[in-house]
């Protein structure tokens, strides 16, 4: 026994320099904790071969990954869709905004024109309004002129018929005047 003793004693006194050794160190290896988790595997492992466990998780594990990777695929999948969606939607909300901006610069266009044929229009009667009533204020300034002309004439004509009417031209002239009614008369008649 002193041999297998001395044994494992030098192999631990092996230099370390990329070789392999045994630590004799009971602390520092743990073999109390190692013969407990040994001693669980044994006990509960019975009937369970390791492989089979192993390739259980392994499985289990494959299976996960396929199902995520199956999962990312669908979620690619959907997200892809709903990205070719928004830019059908996009393309065709660009092509209203477009049909709306030819269409309300259409419209400008032809409120434009109305408003500038309306700002004619009004112009148009608007002179008329003012070269008719220029023609009415130049035909009232006429009859007024014509008025002061008519009364002055006939002032000046009363005023030449009191200065030089006596009483005998007086006679002759209301004598000559029944004179032309009666011959008037006679015509009519």
């Amino acid at each position: 026994m002193k041999n297998v003793t001395d044994s494992f004693v030098s192999l631990g006194h092996w230099p370390s320099a990329g070789s392999f050794g045994f630590n004799t160190d009971i602390l520092a290896t743990n073999p109390i904790n190692l013969s407990v988790v040994l001693g669980v595997l044994i006990f509960f492992g019975k009937g369970v071969c390791a492989s089979c466990l192993l390739s259980d998780l392994l499985d289990n594990r494959k299976e996960r990954i396929l199902n995520t990777i199956r999962n990312s695929e669908e979620l690619r999948g959907g997200a892809i869709e709903q990205l070719e969606k928004a830019r059908a939607r996009l393309r065709k909300v660009e092509m209203e905004a477009d049909q709306f901006r030819v269409n309300g610069y259409s419209e400008i266009e032809r409120e434009k024109l109305n408003l500038i044929n309306s700002t004619y229009k009004i112009l148009e009667q608007l002179e008329n309004y003012k070269n008719e009533t220029i023609h009415f204020e130049q035909q009232r300034a006429i009859n007024q002129v014509r008025q002061r002309v008519f009364q002055q004439a006939l002032q000046g004509a009363l005023g030449t018929l009191n200065s030089s009417l006596n009483n005998e031209l007086h006679l002759r002239t209301i004598s000559a005047n029944i004179g032309l009614f009666g011959l008037m008369k006679e015509i009519t008649d």
